[in-house]
């Protein structure tokens, strides 16, 4: 009965944000393995599972995994006809997943990476038993459909894997846009990884740390963990894991998702100013106000009470800005966003002059993956990562958990832009757009379409 519930909040959620994604090829079959078959879900794998020792943790080899060169060869090919496929399914589960995050965090800054999350998943999909593999192809998208109830057919994940690092390739085509993805993953001693999963760490990020770590004294541990990932992060990523437990720690996973990007034409430094932010109806924040005139795309939303201004990036990646009409909701705009509304508002800009003010921010997050889950739907996080799930194919010790599971985002964004500040003066009288109180933003590359960031900004001092 519960797994039945399971199936239907799962079906619901992924049918009623993708119906704008809508593909005549359905996504499992891009994504299949090889020799697709209905397999039994009691049955466990029929050939030993491949497993490979973890290197203990020393704090002074600071050296990332090596890698397959010939494996790395052929990440990036034959993913172009998956790739927008996939950016429907990530951009549909991204956007429920901030729904949830949004609401649980109320009225704070807020920031998730829908591409980071869904890699974080697909890599813990790769060592799971079948019945907790069915049920994250379920969250991800990616079920046939004619599955019985008793068997599941399986995608390859790697294939995911590589698709998603391949959406995060198309951004660092540009001349300033660049995301660096790193994952790392500590298992207690005298534990093996599978292979899988360790590859799948690897398509997933730039560098990757696999390491086994005693803890057995919990304190020493949780310091010596968070002290490499802090220097193998070059400073990015500090105090990660707090109170760790000594008895059920089987696995800590950690992803990295850093987002520095430029605007592709600089705004003005000399127009740049403390400005008044209205955080809320009494409370003000003095704040740098970025300016710069020019012709921009927007689209004044009356139905949904709101304008959106287009803001590119680089190259091809840009930032679709939604501002709150005076008196408007912001939570009330967030909560009925889908993959169509967004594709809507673009599909409907039209090009202005705009006197556009900006505030100046660079904000990172921490999110907890199984809090997330279950902010979305408890029975969802048991299913995937709690109390239901089975991960038979993760290691050779029995049974295996993953404690932790940490999502960090990192975006930076500066004046500076790819073009320099055009001098010639626009002909015209500019229409004025100060973005002096809480908005949503979320960030798109623009050749795929996938979202790559979903934030929100209440206070941009913080």
């Amino acid at each position: 009965m519960q797994r039945s519930l399971l199936l239907v909040l799962l079906l619901c959620g992924c049918l009623s944000g993708n119906q704008a994604n809508r593909v005549y090829v359905h996504p499992f079959y891009l994504f299949a393995s090889e020799n697709v078959s209905c397999e039994t879900l009691q049955t466990q794998t029929s050939k030993p599972l491949l497993t490979l020792p973890v290197a203990p943790l020393d704090i002074e080899v600071l050296t990332p995994d090596s890698r397959d060169p010939s494996k790395l060869d052929t990440q990036r090919q034959n993913i172009t006809e998956r790739t927008a496929v996939l950016a429907g399914l990530l951009n549909s589960l991204g956007l429920r997943m901030y729904q949830a995050l949004s609401s649980k965090q109320h009225g704070a800054n807020t920031l998730l990476s829908p591409v980071n999350t869904f890699g974080s998943l697909v890599t813990f999909y790769l060592g799971a038993s079948k019945k907790t593999a069915s049920s994250f192809q379920l969250l991800l998208g990616l079920s046939s459909g004619t599955d019985r109830e008793d068997c599941v057919s399986l995608v390859d994940g790697h294939k995911v894997l590589k698709t998603l690092q391949s959406i995060n390739s198309l951004v660092d085509d540009g001349p300033k846009d660049e995301i660096t993805t790193q994952v790392w993953a500590f298992t207690r001693q005298d534990v093996q990884l599978s292979e899988d999963f360790i590859q799948g760490t690897q398509d997933f990020s730039d560098t990757s740390f696999i390491r086994s770590v005693d803890f057995s004294k919990p304190q020493e541990a949780e310091q010596v963990v968070n002290s490499f990932v802090e220097k193998t992060s070059d400073g990015k990523v500090k105090s990660i894991f707090k109170d760790l437990n000594s008895s059920s720690s089987d696995l800590l996973f950690i992803s990295s998702f850093n987002f520095q990007g430029s605007w592709k034409t600089a705004f003005q430094p000399e127009r740049t100013s403390l400005q008044e932010f209205h955080v809320d109806q009494t409370t003000t924040v003095m704040a740098p106000m970025m300016t710069h005139t020019g012709q921009y795309h927007y689209l004044n939303d009356k139905m949904r009470r709101c304008t959106v201004v287009k803001l590119s990036l680089s190259k091809r990646s840009y930032m679709l800005l939604v501002l709150p009409h005076e008196g408007a909701n912001l939570h009330d705009i967030e909560s009925k966003l889908l993959t169509d509304v967004i594709s809507g508002w673009h599909q409907s800009l039209q090009e202005g002059l705009l006197e556009l003010s900006l505030p100046k921010f660079s904000m990172s997050s921490v999110t907890d993956l199984r809090d997330l889950l279950t902010d979305m739907n408890p029975e969802i996080e048991a299913e995937l990562l709690g109390s239901r799930a089975e991960f038979s194919q993760l290691s050779n010790t029995k049974p295996f958990t993953i404690d932790k599971a940490v999502n960090k985002v990192l975006f930076e964004m500066s004046e500076e832009g790819a073009e320099p500040q055009d001098k010639i003066q626009e002909a015209g009288v500019p229409v004025k757009l100060s973005i002096n109180r809480p908005f949503f933003f979320s960030v798109i590359e623009g050749y795929s379409n996938a979202i790559l960031m979903l934030g929100r900004i209440t206070n941009p001092t913080l």
